[in-house]
């Protein structure tokens, strides 16, 4: 049954990656517990918590994401942080260095919306286009390339100024465009392809 998140309070969203969840709370900082091991907690730490910690050094976050060992944050000034681990560049700062702490994803502005894949991310810009960085080995970062990107690749093949919403999984996106159809890449094996025929048709 549901347990109440000890030490919590002023809750605006939440998010959960693989094994840790993160709050965004009403004042812009972010608190997130569970597993560590990448540092995804952002507490400058690779030691799991139990409770919420504080992301050291986090404010006038918008919007966060939990990937599988690394999460992300849009800031208010349209930019966009994440921590980590960052073995296939999903931090976005042109690495593949962990942090415990957040880093700013390189040349990104106008950030409305972000979301988090297995160890990838994308993010959605004020005009209306898209933007991945991380794991491409099936092709989710959507540049029509199977090579991983350190910081930020355009996503190809979308209508200009057209993306409403964008969402990842573990190794695929989809965008949801103004006109109400919705454009997926990536992973596509042969048992979900059926599913998403009948989610999208």
């Amino acid at each position: 049954i549901p347990v109440k998140v000890v030490g919590l309070a002023g809750a605006a969203s939440i998010s959960a990656g693989y094994a840790h969840t993160c709050a965004l709370l009403g004042n812009g900082t972010v608190k997130c517990w569970g597993l560590n091991s990448g540092g995804q907690l952002g507490d400058g730490t690779s030691v799991d918590s139990t409770i919420p910690v504080k992301v050291v050094g986090l404010t006038n976050a918008t919007m966060i994401t939990g990937g599988y060992y690394a999460t992300c944050a849009a800031i208010a000034n349209g930019t966009a942080k994440c921590w980590g681990d960052n073995s296939h560049g999903q931090l976005g700062d042109g690495t593949t260095t962990t942090s415990t702490l957040p880093v700013t994803v390189s040349g990104l502005a106008g950030v409305t919306r972000i979301a988090a894949g297995g160890w990838y991310a994308c993010a959605l810009l004020a005009n209306g286009t898209a933007k991945c960085w991380g794991e491409n080995t099936h092709g989710q970062l959507g540049n029509g390339t199977f090579v991983d990107a350190p910081t930020p690749v355009a996503v190809t093949g979308l209508t200009l100024s057209g993306v409403v919403a964008i969402t990842t999984g573990l190794e695929h996106s989809c965008a949801l465009l103004a006109n109400g159809t919705v454009k997926c890449w990536g992973n596509n094996p042969n048992r979900n392809r059926s599913m998403i025929r009948r989610v999208f048709r």
